[in-house]
């Protein structure tokens, strides 16, 4: 349980930092409050997506992997952030990622901001 805590406030905190760094990933609210629930929620998806999602394509796609020596992995990503991205209007909550190369630039920075935080972070269950 303190795993899935842990990874769900890495997610929170690279979406975070994807949202501060590229204006073309929007998080919209009110108050702080509201962002930060929406936040949360939207890594929830995002966790969800690359636990449940992300595993099926790279096995289909596992040809391209290893021909591009893992290089189509950012774009496993980028099409991750793009499914979570339309889940999130789905369920109207107000995060958006406007366009492919936006989903790649995100998903760059996503992976290497949550790679640094479970880093830091402690991973006890």
């Amino acid at each position: 349980m303190m795993n899935f805590l842990v990874k769900t406030i890495a997610n929170a905190g690279a979406l975070a930092v994807a949202v501060w760094l590229l204006d073309k990933i929007t998080l919209t609210g009110d108050s702080t409050g509201k962002k930060i629930g929406t936040l949360i929620t939207v890594a929830l998806i995002f966790g969800l997506v690359n636990f449940l999602v992300k595993p099926v394509v790279k096995l289909l796609s596992l040809p391209l992997l290893i021909l591009t020596l893992g290089l189509f992995t950012l774009v496993v990503n980028a099409l991750m952030l793009l499914l979570t991205s339309w889940l999130a209007d789905q369920f109207d909550l107000s995060f958006h990622v406007e366009g492919f190369w936006t989903a790649v630039l995100g998903g760059l920075v996503i992976s290497v901001v949550s790679w640094a935080l479970n880093v830091v972070l402690p991973d006890k269950d």
